[in-house]
């Protein structure tokens, strides 16, 4: 691929035609804005439906500003889970804390939102399916800008020519590795490998969260509402990552490298064993944050965890990618690209990085990686469940929106 460090300056009236890669949370989001600063918006996605289902997401602080400018809000709200009580368990099971999921997240009781993530991208697309093509079943095989746009070839065997291509598809973007390089460069790992799935409810749990721990593991489980499955979670503490990170991902070996880990767990770890085994929903990673000296090169950008993945242990990958969208359609709005970029930079640049220093390698509070911290933070939650839970951190909403004109009034 060849690109260009400087891109031919378009003309601040320009409709540009713009194709964005990936049709999540940040992708949608995007050429909601970007349709409404009068830009032709295609969309492509490698799945063949928008994905349903998903561990379930946050919107708090600035985010909530976003998706109220949308006309979104209502319609969140009514998504939202509603969950009732997070509560900490010893080695043997007993109960260490039982506090509100608000007390443990910084979250704003009353405020912000907690929903499916498939919950999100229905409302997400469906706000502008209408107004922008969609492409789904396929992808971007290769980008090319050495013309006066960015030559673009489709896995389907297609071809189309763009003005500007946005890269929104998540924490291993193959828009990121095509224009900027291998991940590894870009690549913070944070001390833990993780394994989520979906498994039966066999303790009838009903809006709530349920941790056990011992020094380097955990087991989650998480009820939304009342239902016959949970989503189950298992943290490891590692503090190298995998020597092959690509190999790692193979289900196969997750299911062998949690099984050896927590083989001589207590509680319900056993039966979670069981069912990571046969779950046909697993997903496995590790935890990890997207660290990039520039979110754009000549006509190509970045937006979201393909950008800046914060890591779910911070609990702000989406509500980032709301806020990283609005700023980057408003940013181009009535620029040229090269400048329109460094706006885009400029606005979100402070706000990811307060979002991703919430976290270090190694000393996420939920997931203690030895006895010492285990107990500092079971220290902390038997405050918390003697006192009022604290206010939201300034992280969430560090942000004030700046307003970039009639397509980003309330409501609209």
């Amino acid at each position: 691929m060849t690109h260009a460090e400087q891109p031919t300056h378009t003309r601040a009236t320009a409709r540009r035609k713009v194709l964005i890669s990936g049709a999540g949370v940040t992708g949608p989001a995007l050429a909601f804005w970007l349709n409404r600063h009068g830009h032709a918006v295609t969309v492509v996605e490698k799945a063949a439906t928008l994905r349903s289902g998903g561990y379930p997401v946050d919107v708090r602080g600035t985010a909530l500003e976003v998706v109220r400018r949308m006309g979104v809000l209502p319609r969140l709200r009514q998504a939202h889970i509603d969950s009732r009580r997070f509560t900490f368990l010893d080695p043997d099971g007993g109960t260490l804390a039982s506090v509100t999921p608000e007390a443990v997240a910084g979250s704003v009781a009353g405020q912000d939102i907690e929903l499916r993530r498939g919950d999100l991208t229905d409302t997400l697309h469906a706000a502008v399916r209408d107004d922008v093509e969609f492409l789904f079943n396929d992808s971007i095989d290769t980008l090319d800008q050495s013309g006066h746009g960015v030559d673009v070839t489709f896995r389907s065997g297609g071809s189309r020519t763009f003005d500007l291509v946005i890269g929104a598809d998540g924490l291993h973007s193959h828009t990121r590795e095509t224009v900027f390089g291998p991940e590894e460069q870009f690549h913070r790992y944070l001390g833990y490998s993780y394994a989520v799935f979906t498994m039966r409810n066999t303790l009838g749990l009903s809006h709530e969260v349920v941790l056990w721990n011992t020094p380097g593991r955990a087991a989650a489980l998480y009820a939304v509402e009342d239902s016959d499955e949970v989503h189950a979670l298992l943290t490891l503490a590692r503090p190298e990552p995998p020597l092959d990170l690509r190999a790692f991902r193979d289900p196969h070996a997750q299911r062998n490298l949690f099984a050896r880990a927590f083989a001589d767990a207590g509680w319900e770890v056993p039966g979670m064993i069981a069912a990571l085994h046969d779950a046909d929903d697993l997903f496995g990673d590790v935890a990890s944050q997207i660290r990039m000296p520039r979110w754009s090169r000549g006509r190509v950008a970045l937006v979201g965890d393909a950008a800046y993945a914060p890591s779910f242990l911070t609990g702000q990958g989406t509500s980032l990618a709301l806020v990283g969208a609005y700023l980057l359609a408003g940013s181009l709005a009535g620029r040229d690209t090269a400048t329109g970029f460094a706006a885009y930079e400029q606005h979100a640049r402070a706000f990811v990085t307060a979002n991703q220093d919430r976290i270090g390698v190694g000393d996420a509070r939920l997931f203690p990686t030895t006895a010492e911290a285990l107990e500092r933070r079971n220290d902390m939650l038997r405050a918390l469940a003697a006192g009022p839970a604290p206010a939201g951190r300034p992280a969430h909403s560090a942000l004030t929106l700046p307003d970039f004109g009639p397509a980003s009034a309330p409501g609209r």
